[in-house]
């Protein structure tokens, strides 16, 4: 095998073993009791489905903004972790009881969510808190009566995890060591 062959496997290897880490905190991070409990987001397939997109979208985000010496390497840990991700959702579906004949439409679906819901966090950030309440009103909370300063908690827990990403080093994400902080304002 060329050295340049040889290079390519490990890298690859190196990647999807990073992907693994930084899914394997995505899906924890996104399991956290307080955010059902204390934050409101509903405890259904779609609930939990929106806080992992929305986590996701914060550590695709963080890796969007990596030096320009490892922009590549961050790039391709993005659709690394992006597609072990969506091949997770088919494995859960299949094992949910979703026929082969569904499954990729089920798929395409949510992969359309997860697109729109990108748009509409990127869109929201840009122009501020309040349009990013409205944005999760929209699509994390679909319409579900919440107790007052339920979304503005929301809002300002994105905001202060945002921070927390930008003061992980890129080394370190880059390792697949990734942090979160909990929904209270604590270190997970």
């Amino acid at each position: 095998m060329p050295f340049a062959m040889f290079r390519r496997l490990l890298d690859s290897r190196h990647r999807d073993k990073v992907a693994v880490a930084l899914y394997r905190q995505l899906v924890e991070q996104s399991r956290q009791p307080d955010f059902y409990i204390r934050l409101g987001v509903p405890d259904t397939l779609e609930g939990r489905y929106d806080l992992l997109i929305l986590h996701a979208y914060l550590l695709l985000r963080r890796l969007g903004q990596v030096g320009p010496d490892a922009a590549e390497e961050a790039r391709a840990v993005s659709q690394a972790t992006f597609d072990l991700m969506f091949a997770d959702m088919d494995q859960n579906l299949r094992e949910l009881g979703v026929t082969d004949t569904g499954i990729g439409k089920r798929v395409r679906r949510m992969a359309e969510a997860f697109y729109g819901r990108v748009a509409a966090y990127d869109k929201a950030r840009d122009a501020g808190g309040e349009a990013l309440a409205e944005a999760l009103s929209r699509n994390l909370y679909r319409g579900v009566v919440l107790l007052p300063g339920q979304v503005s908690a929301m809002v300002a827990y994105i905001v202060a995890q945002d921070a927390h990403l930008a003061g992980q080093g890129d080394s370190v994400l880059l390792s697949g060591q990734l942090s979160f902080l909990l929904p209270e304002g604590g270190a997970a």
